[in-house]
């Protein structure tokens, strides 16, 4: 090895040292770019950077805005003032205290939360989350916990992993809120609520969920934000609440990335 070639390496190794644990990450992110280039979280097109939408996919999410029921979060399609609840709310109150939602499940929001369920793409949840710490912010600020819907052990080991824990954890995270899975638990083997009746649904879900005696104490007098990734029919998370009642939790809301809405909004 040369002078000058020995000079030149130990140059290049300050520099690498330099950098820090800051620059080192930011040059893994470059080279990940170049193995990896940067797509749509939804669609998979190319864009700038990653952990985003493209913006075609962009202006399709149909963001869940106010005004809107101040029980369920439904969309409504004109201002009928401060604080109004929907016809569903008042002819079927939930058991839980008040529900938002990020987007209307369909177009970009429903591919993502389909990735993310089906397509074992976790890392969507951090993004996901972001868009859920805004649109629940007022019942963040309430919550003490928060608790994803469980899976029953045998779909989690079958998946091997809960898609409304992966949301929950990176919410938790991002707030600063107790993440405590494992408090409620699901123990009744449901089958697949995809196609099922709304009574279908209830039914399927009645009793399927339960708080440990030993957790109760988790729950017992507080707020609990239950997270979930779709709100359909909403059986799954008012089986859910009911059962974080039974166990003394003085509040429930309900917060999940996409909601099903029928009609325009």
């Amino acid at each position: 090895m040369t002078i000058r070639s020995a000079l030149t390496q130990n140059e290049t190794y300050r520099r690498i040292a330099g950098l820090g644990w800051r620059g080192l990450r930011v040059s893994g992110h470059f080279l990940r770019d170049i193995v990896y280039p940067p797509s749509c979280s939804a669609c998979a097109m190319p864009v700038a950077e990653s952990g985003g939408l493209c913006a075609t996919c962009w202006q399709a999410m149909r963001f869940i805005e106010r005004p809107y029921c101040e029980v369920l979060g439904l969309p409504f399609s004109y201002d009928p003032g401060t604080g109004m609840v929907s016809a569903e709310a008042i002819a079927e109150p939930p058991p839980f205290d008040r529900l938002r939602s990020v987007a209307v499940h369909d177009g970009p929001a429903r591919d993502l939360v389909h990735r993310l369920k089906y397509g074992d793409r976790t890392e969507l949840a951090p993004m996901m989350a972001a868009w859920m710490a805004r649109a629940g912010q007022e019942a963040i600020v309430r919550a003490d916990v928060i608790l994803p819907v469980p899976l029953h052990y045998w779909r989690l080991f079958s998946r091997q992993y809960n898609q409304s824990a992966e949301l929950a954890r990176a919410l938790a995270k991002r707030v600063e809120k107790p993440f405590l899975p494992g408090v409620l638990i699901r123990v009744k083997r449901t089958q697949k609520q995809v196609g099922l009746t709304a009574k279908g649904r209830e039914d399927n879900v009645r009793n399927a969920f339960r708080v440990p005696d030993h957790r109760r104490d988790a729950v017992l007098g507080r707020h609990v934000l239950l997270i979930d990734d779709v709100y359909t029919t909403g059986a799954t998370v008012k089986a859910a609440t009911r059962a974080l009642r039974k166990a003394g939790a003085a509040e429930v809301s309900v917060l999940t990335f996409a909601m099903a809405v029928s009609g325009p909004i």
